[in-house]
């Protein structure tokens, strides 16, 4: 067989290819949709009442927009791990937002304490707050587990701890401005849990959404 008749019969058929969306790209189309999915829950649901006077607390504040600098954080941090070509340190890029959160919700435990009284008066039982993370937050991590699908099992572990994070940091998010809680113990303890719990999830069982690697 002559070479130009080879070369003729393996590209017969071939299409091309479509170029994937750069990472930012796919990471801000996916927060658009996370934005516009809690913005109908808050409309649903209405504003609580006293969210402007919480949002006068600085500590209520640095809670909120750590809150969505982690989320978007990750959901950035995602995008950019399941691209071969860029660094494992991109892993890192939520970290300071997730520790600032956890500092100012220590920071509101101590103010509530001086506020409210001894913390053991401030624990309670809100399943609603997990249930909401987890009823909002699976769909918004599948959406962004499908957007990176192609590209994903580069390193599938991180994109998938990170995109369950992304979507319960913005979830928490959401539901602090229609849920009220009075103690910041309440919020780390519930949401807390359902940001862990989510995160668990998608590492779990979100690798059905990312498409395997060819075999060898």
């Amino acid at each position: 067989m002559r070479t130009e008749e080879l070369i003729g019969q393996l590209s017969a058929g071939l299409r091309p290819v479509r170029r994937m969306p750069a990472p930012l790209r796919q990471a801000a189309l996916w927060l658009g949709l996370a934005a516009l999915a809690i913005a109908a829950a808050v409309l649903v649901n209405g504003l609580r009442h006293d969210v402007g006077q919480r949002m006068r607390m600085p500590q209520e504040v640095a809670q909120w927009v750590a809150s969505v600098l982690a989320g978007g954080g990750a959901a950035v941090a995602a995008a950019m791990l399941a691209r071969p070509d860029r660094s494992w340190r991109w892993a890192l890029l939520p970290v300071p937002a997730l520790v600032a959160w956890i500092g100012s919700l220590g920071w509101g435990c101590l103010a509530d304490r001086a506020r409210l009284g001894p913390i053991e008066g401030q624990i309670g039982t809100s399943w609603g707050c997990v249930q909401f993370i987890l009823m909002m937050g699976i769909p918004l991590a599948a959406a962004q587990f499908w957007l990176l699908r192609h590209s994903g099992p580069v390193r599938p572990g991180p994109v998938l701890v990170l995109g369950g994070l992304a979507s319960a940091a913005l979830c928490s998010a959401g539901l602090s401005l229609f849920h009220h809680l009075d103690a910041a113990v309440m919020i780390l303890l519930w949401h807390g849990a359902g940001i862990a719990l989510l995160t668990l999830l998608g590492w779990l069982f979100g690798r059905p959404f990312l498409r395997r690697p060819p075999l060898a």
